[in-house]
């Protein structure tokens, strides 16, 4: 997968040769796609800051050759990428990368009625998505872990979209405090319990309890709702989005590590389990998932700095995010012991690299932490507004004890079915760590084993069955039980029931994790 393309075609250095070999409608389309985006640039421009005919003269021209030389080099760039993944020469790659440059075209509806000459935010978001599935379609053409992840995503994800809207329309929404009128019904399905804090964030930034939830979901769904009017929709768009890549990156890692068979039951079992319906929902579980997994795989590749990158990113997502730092300590100290380099090029490579990516990751937490001392003198108020749910730091044994007594003591079966699926799945990631350790490396063991008593000692089990849904090794454990057919039917007749009694009790504002 990771070979070099073939040599042969290779692409013409003068305009004229580069045309004929490419073909001139690939070269036409991808022409009209620049001009199009300067034209929209320079429109955008004009709107917002207006000033004399002579400047916008001059922004229309620049603008133009901005989009043009943009576009072309972005269409080129790619192209290389591409055809080196895809195993194809770049000739080939160029012709099919110009079909995903046609969607720019969508922007010149902004003109049309009823916007005439409004709207330019959400076609531009029109135009992305149009670009980015027409990218998509291209790659799974031609790369079979694309083709395996799209097809795995569009196979778990449609069905619970179908499930959720049927149990909001036909049950109806749980008759409590928790109802609030929606411009969309439909969509505001996703948009249940910590989903509100999230778009009250992205809306109005931070206030009361919400420091508890990191800022990197609100401020990426904050600026795709520039571009689609609604923080739910953008809300949408990030969550399945990160869904898509978070499956992309564990199929890479679980097959680096093992096999393809393996990453494909490993995709597909992380789809299914029992929580997956926060992969869609405005949660920040894909995101976090998508990251931590990134983070691992470049971890295993040796490109330190590219894993500190998305380490930082994982810590603004979540406060377990500054666990990557562990793993990455101990890829390092293995790698140091595999040698081979001379002094220069260790130095650089195994030591200096390393080091500033395990910087990066407590970075991210760094700078939250900066940000609500700045905001009210509490750095740790994210973790003191804890208390508002009642939770508290205690050993892991005493949250144990605290949700056995809440089911002993219970008034309500609801709290005795929530208290228990807490209970059930924490015990489930305990059982598969010690009964499948051996088969994994210890950077994997101690980020699993982290990410399971450090929630455990809050003095409540609150929300591990969410919890689960991230924790990777716990699937990649699975793909490999799973190559056996009876634990195979037995994972599938487990989880795909309770994905879709959560899907509906979710759907219909029951508390599920």
């Amino acid at each position: 997968m990771d070979l070099a393309a073939p040599a042969a075609h290779a692409v013409p250095r003068r305009p004229a040769s580069f045309v004929a070999a490419v073909g001139w409608p690939a070269v036409a389309s991808v022409g009209i796609a620049g001009l199009t985006t300067g034209f929209f640039l320079w429109y955008a421009l004009a709107l917002r800051a207006p000033h004399g005919p002579l400047f916008l003269d001059a922004m229309w021209l620049l603008c133009i050759a901005a989009g043009v030389v943009g576009v072309y080099g972005g269409w080129i760039a790619y192209s290389r990428y591409f055809a080196r993944r895809a195993r194809v020469d770049q000739i080939t790659a160029l012709q099919y990368d110009a079909i995903s440059w046609s969607g720019l075209v969508l922007l010149w509806g902004t003109l049309l009625p009823p916007s005439g000459g409004h709207g330019t935010e959400r076609a531009a978001a029109a135009a992305a998505a149009v670009f980015a599935l027409a990218k998509l379609v291209v790659a799974a053409r031609f790369n079979q872990t694309v083709r395996d992840v799209a097809l795995t995503f569009l196979m778990t994800r449609l069905p619970l979209l179908a499930i959720a809207e049927l149990a909001a329309m036909v049950i109806g929404q749980r008759p409590g405090v928790h109802y609030a009128a929606s411009e969309n019904a439909l969509l505001a399905v996703w948009g249940r319990w910590d989903a509100e804090h999230y778009l009250g964030i992205a809306r109005n930034g931070y206030s009361g309890t919400e420091p508890a939830f990191f800022p990197l979901y609100p401020l990426l769904i904050r600026i795709a709702g520039g571009f689609t009017g609604s923080e739910l929709i953008a809300g949408l768009i990030v969550s399945n989005a990160a869904s898509f890549f978070a499956l992309l990156y564990l199929y890479k890692l679980v097959e680096h590590e093992y096999n393809r068979h393996v990453a494909q039951r490993a995709a597909f079992f992380v789809s299914i389990f029992p929580t997956a319906i926060f992969f869609s929902a405005v949660y920040s579980e894909s995101l976090f998932l998508f990251l931590t997994v990134a983070s691992f795989y470049y971890v295993r590749e040796r490109r330190w700095l590219i894993a500190g990158v998305f380490g930082f990113f994982a810590a603004l997502t979540r406060s377990e995010g500054v666990l990557l730092a562990v793993p990455l300590f101990v890829e390092w100290v293995v790698a140091a012991k595999e040698g081979g380099r001379e002094f220069f090029r260790y130095w650089i490579d195994d030591v200096v690299k390393p080091l500033i990516g395990m910087a990066l990751v407590p970075l991210g937490l760094a700078l939250y932490m900066g940000y609500l001392w700045v905001l009210n003198g509490d750095p740790l108020r994210f973790s003191h507004v804890q208390t508002h749910w009642g939770r508290h730091f205690a050993p892991p044994w005493v949250s144990v004890s605290n949700t056995i007594g809440k089911i002993v003591h219970a008034h309500a079966p609801q709290t005795v079915a929530n208290e228990s699926l807490e209970l059930a799945f924490t015990a489930l990631m305990l059982v598969v760590l010690v009964v499948g350790f051996r088969r994994l490396r210890l950077s994997y063991v101690l980020y699993m084993a982290l990410s399971i008593v450090i929630p455990m000692c809050t003095s409540s089990l609150m929300s591990m069955p969410r919890f689960a849904l991230v924790l990777f090794p716990m699937f990649a454990l699975f793909a490999l039980w799973g190559a056996r057919p009876t634990f195979q039917n037995a994972y599938v007749a487990f989880s795909l029931p309770l994905l879709g009694l959560f899907t509906v009790l979710f759907a219909d504002w029951y508390w599920v994790a």
